[in-house]
């Protein structure tokens, strides 16, 4: 096993396990902020893997990310794909939304986006990401569009609403009825997000290998027990 996806409610403090997480074993972290960055710098990372001879390093999660968005968009090209994915303006808008943004991409979209091709297009780079292995992917459905990969290891992390109120107020400086407010549209756009594109529940257990709860765990037990796992199923 080589692949961790983690997803997590808003405020569990998903985001910081996995990055600590993927420091801990030593894996790339993607999350859609990398994603957004390797499409907004196709054009470099591309050439920068073209031009590698063997006796370079291997290369950056960068590099293999642009790589990737640029079969993505060769394949799109011969299809004879509309123009929204055309570009990497297009990808940057599909990796860099939110996910109650990304559910809403039809309608938003300057050209005509339909969820089979957002569909395509995030399984088409996660799967490929996935396929090079050592990697931890965030969020993005990579759950679903992984479900049947025997080498990944899903992770769900939550926590009751109390607490992910009171740590998006610390972390935010927030008052209560404004972090009420972020933790209910961050909720309610992940779950719009998994029904429209994947047809799941996000908090379905049966999705995951392991559900971490911080509002019982600290984030150092939860990033343990995840990096135990981790170890124990892998290859030696």
């Amino acid at each position: 096993m080589s692949v961790i996806t983690i997803s997590g409610s808003t405020g569990s403090g998903a985001l910081e396990i996995a990055r600590r997480t993927a420091e801990e074993l030593g894996l790339d972290y993607v999350d859609r902020e990398i994603l957004a960055e390797a499409a907004r710098t196709l054009g470099v990372t591309v050439a920068a893997v073209e031009h590698r001879d063997e006796t370079a390093p291997p290369p950056t999660i960068m590099e293999r990310l642009g790589s990737l968005f640029e079969k993505f968009l060769e394949r799109s090209a011969v299809a004879g794909a509309a123009d929204p994915l055309m570009g990497t303006g297009g990808l940057e808008v599909l990796m860099a939304t939110s996910y109650g943004e990304a559910a809403a991409l039809p309608e938003r979209a300057a050209h005509e986006l339909t969820d089979s091709r957002y569909k395509d297009a995030i399984t088409s780079i996660i799967s490929g990401v996935a396929a090079r292995g050592k990697v931890l992917i965030v969020g993005r459905g990579s759950q679903a569009i992984l479900q049947d990969c025997a080498g990944c290891l899903h992770v769900l992390v939550t926590a009751p609403l109390e607490w992910r109120v009171r740590r998006i107020m610390q972390r935010d400086m927030l008052n209560e009825e404004d972090a009420k407010h972020r933790v209910h549209e961050g909720d309610k756009g992940r779950i719009e997000y998994h029904h429209k594109y994947f047809k799941v529940d996000p908090d379905d257990p049966h999705l995951y290998d392991i559900v971490l709860n911080t509002g019982r765990l600290s984030f150092d037990e939860a990033i343990a027990l995840l990096a135990a796992l981790y170890r124990h199923r892998s290859p030696k």
